[in-house]
C-alpha cells in the first residue's frame, strides 16, 4: 500500500524504448522476474510474481517462462499476489500482498499465463525509471515506465522513449499475456511509421532530459 494519502493507486507513465545505452543497462544488474496471470480481462487482472535479484538469464524469442523458472528455482527471493484495476489517465489501483517464494514458484509453475523480463531499475534527470526488456513471445519489447507516489506530471523524458504507452492497453503484461508482441509487432510498426510517435500533453509539460539528445 502507498504511503502517499492515494491508498493502494498508483502512477505511471510508460513508453516504447528503442537503442537503450548499454552502459545505462550495465548501472543496474537486471532483477529477473516471472509472472502468471490468473485473470487477466479489460485491465482487471490478478497477477502472481515471482523475481530474483542474484539470477542472470539472457532472454530472447526462445525463452519460455517456465523453463526460466525451473533454471532459476532456488535464487528467487520475492513473491507477491496483487489485484490490479484497468489503467485510467496514468492511475491503476494495485493491492498486494506478500507470499513465501517457495509457494509462489509451485503456484507460477502450476498455472496462470505467464510472462517473463529482465527489469533494470536506473535513475534518469529527477525520476527513478524500471526498463524491462521482455523475453519469449514479447521479445524484443522494451517498455521503460516512470512511477510516482503521485500524478506522473512535467516528466523529463529520456531520448530512447520513442512513444508513449500509457494509455494503450496493448502494452499492458496482462494484455502481452493474451496478444504477445510479436503477433503484433509488424502492424504496430506501421502505425509508428504512418502517425508518428505519440507523447501525451495532459500531464503538465513534457521536457527532454538535461543533456540528452532527441
Amino acid at each position: 500500500m502507498s504511503d502517499s494519502g492515494y491508498g493502494d493507486f498508483e502512477f505511471e507513465r510508460r513508453f516504447v524504448a528503442r537503442d537503450v545505452p548499454r552502459e545505462l543497462l550495465d548501472e543496474s544488474p537486471p532483477t529477473l522476474i516471472v509472472q502468471s496471470y490468473y485473470l487477466a480481462d479489460d485491465g482487471y487482472a490478478l497477477r502472481l510474481r515471482v523475481q530474483s535479484s542474484t539470477a542472470r538469464a539472457v532472454l530472447d524469442d526462445r525463452s519460455d517462462a517456465v523453463d526460466v523458472l525451473d533454471a532459476h528455482a532456488d535464487a528467487f527471493d520475492f513473491c507477491a499476489l496483487t489485484a490490479k484495476g484497468p489503467m485510467v489517465g496514468g492511475t491503476r489501483y494495485e493491492a498486494e500482498r506478500e507470499l513465501d517464494v517457495s509457494v509462489g514458484v509451485e503456484m507460477v509453475r502450476r498455472g496462470g499465463l505467464r510472462i517473463v523480463k529482465n527489469r533494470h531499475a536506473v535513475w534518469l534527470g529527477a525520476d527513478g525509471w524500471v526498463i524491462d526488456v521482455f523475453g519469449g513471445a514479447n521479445h524484443p519489447l522494451v517498455v521503460a515506465e516512470c512511477e510516482r507516489s503521485g500524478p506522473v506530471v512535467d516528466l523529463q523524458i529520456p531520448s530512447f522513449c520513442v512513444t508513449e504507452v500509457t494509455e494503450d492497453h496493448r502494452f499492458a503484461n496482462d494484455a502481452l499475456v493474451h496478444e504477445p508482441f510479436a503477433r503484433w509487432a509488424g502492424a504496430f510498426e506501421r502505425e509508428l511509421e504512418s502517425q508518428g510517435p505519440r507523447f501525451l500533453q495532459g500531464f503538465g509539460r513534457n521536457q527532454a532530459l538535461p543533456g540528452d539528445q532527441r
